[in-house]
């Protein structure tokens, strides 16, 4: 069975994630095979993996951190928030249901041979595996029952590393008073603390580091400096949502309050002369050369807020002076005529679209799940020269989105004479009757496709942006990178590199009970 270290925070936000993953490319380096695990992640960003089961994007980032495939066994447990109060409740991939949060405190503990069985599978085909948990182990309310802190570093017999994010400020009480919190065995399992996000001279650092380790007994295992990556965080508190002013090319996103896997869109972050803002206000707007819609968690109630916000009405005025309009799930539905809710999946009745699309999405209960490959078909307006790249995505949404005039899914190729022209995407994936399904469909400067992840093949980001451009008598500068797959895999190389600089390895190995390679 493999051995098992674990990364614990002092805050949501603290950088557990990513120095799990930094973790996992170290121990890859060194010729270990790694796996990630979290037995329970609570995120609005998720993935689909081949099998058609919904995980993390964080442990799919850490899997690939490890090299290996992502793998629902990696997050056995995935809460999706519908709202302030519940989340849908998705274990080993598959929806279970929408609990209230005080249901599914209590629930919990029924999913604790879930998490076992999950952790076990991994453990058979690893060496080491890096366990993340969720928030802070000091969340004392919430430590009957714990399944993803100190609950499950004790189900595991894990020892724990803590992690305090100095760029937020107070992190010597952070990691002190976390450590207080914990009860003496809990306190016994962790075996040193980590200071993330430092900007400075490390030498500032030395008294106090000291005295953190004379009033918890503990030892500082590292400080891990502030660095620049482009690679994604948790959603729930990343930076990316901060204000930026727009460049020669400019893209904005609109911020749903339920906005959901936006990192459809990390990939446009890294070309110089482009700005990728989130937009939540009407008069943020401005006139950008195109307009995200993305994922939501509630299309209805997030079209609702648009709507009433002025969004809309400020999005269909940019689109009225050339702006591109671009729908994905979600958004896609939106752009639509009609969105209905028979079932009751989200608030229930109708509500109408933004009419752009000559469509309508009925939400139903069943939810699709499945990864694409495919291409983009003839394409035309501001977007013509993406016309045949490649698409390699997948899809995850409940609902069925058809032809306004038709009760079929948007275009089954053998009929597609019949239908509107042109569509956007084409996907490789085959029907039980044999029918090759479009996944997207376009009119004139507006949009829509069910595909997350369509701009991360090859050069299609850049071809996007470069017939922004054109539409301005622009050239677009190149870009640092041009295969977004290859970039990431520096990055986490740089990520690597960091943690093994920053981090005492020898400590790291005596926790996992071997030695420093």
């Amino acid at each position: 069975m493999a051995k098992a270290i674990m990364i614990q925070g002092t805050m949501s936000g603290a950088g557990k994630s990513l120095v799990t993953a930094g973790l996992c490319r170290v121990f890859r380096q060194d010729g270990f095979r790694v796996m990630p695990f979290k037995s329970q992640n609570m995120a609005l960003n998720s993935f689909i993996t081949e099998e058609g089961l919904e995980m993390g994007r964080a442990q799919v980032l850490q899997a690939e951190a490890a090299g290996v495939k992502p793998s629902v066994d990696m997050n056995p447990i995935l809460l999706k928030p519908t709202g302030d109060t519940g989340s849908q409740v998705i274990v080993h991939g598959e929806v279970l249901g929408n609990m209230s949060a005080a249901d599914y405190f209590v629930f919990r503990k029924n999913l604790i041979p879930e998490i076992r069985k999950a952790y076990d599978r991994l453990a058979a085909q690893a060496d080491i595996i890096v366990v993340e948990g969720a928030g802070s182990p000091a969340e004392i309310n919430l430590k009957e029952n714990d399944i993803v802190n100190m609950g499950l570093a004790k189900l595991l017999d894990a020892p724990v590393l803590l992690v305090g994010d100095i760029d937020r400020g107070g992190v010597f009480a952070q990691l002190y008073g976390t450590v207080e919190l914990l009860s003496p065995e809990e306190q016994a399992r962790v075996k040193g603390l980590i200071i993330n996000k430092f900007r400075g001279d490390v030498t500032i650092l030395e008294p106090g580091l000291r005295m953190l380790e004379e009033k918890t007994g503990k030892s500082v295992a590292g400080v891990i400096p502030w660095t620049r990556l482009q690679l994604e965080d948790e959603d729930s508190l990343t930076d990316r949502f901060r204000q930026r002013k727009a460049e020669r090319i400019d893209l904005a996103v609109i911020r749903f309050p339920r906005i959901s896997n936006f990192t459809d869109f990390d990939v446009f972050e890294n070309f110089p002369g482009v700005s990728l803002r989130y937009v939540e206000h009407a008069g943020q707007l401005g006139s950008p050369d195109l307009i995200f819609l993305p994922g939501s968690k509630n299309t209805m109630e997030d079209l609702r807020w648009f709507r009433e916000s002025g969004l809309e009405a400020a999005a269909l005025k940019a689109h009225e002076k050339g702006t591109i309009l671009f729908g994905i799930c979600g958004g896609f539905q939106m752009l639509g005529r009609e969105v209905s809710d028979p079932e009751g999946v989200e608030a229930g009745g109708r509500i109408r679209g933004i009419g752009l699309l000559p469509v309508k999405t009925v939400l139903a209960g069943q939810k699709v799940r499945r990864q694409v490959t495919g291409k983009m078909l003839k394409m035309q307006g501001g977007l013509a020269p993406l016309s045949g790249k490649p698409v390699e995505g997948y899809e995850i949404h409940m609902g069925r989105t058809v032809f306004a005039s038709a009760e079929t899914e948007p275009c089954s190729v053998p009929d597609r004479q019949e239908q509107p022209e042109p569509v956007t995407v084409l996907s490789a994936r085959q029907a039980a009757d044999g029918k090759t399904w479009c996944d997207g469909v376009q009119a004139g400067n507006v949009f829509g496709t069910y595909v997350h992840g369509i701009f991360d093949a090859g050069d299609t980001a850049k071809t996007l942006l470069k017939a922004l451009a054109a539409r301005k008598g622009l050239d677009l500068e190149e870009p640092g990178f041009s295969d977004y797959q290859k970039f990431r895999e520096e990055q986490l190389d740089l990520l690597a590199d960091t943690i093994r600089k920053s981090l005492d390895m020898k400590l790291v190995y005596e926790c996992l009970g071997m030695e420093t390679i």
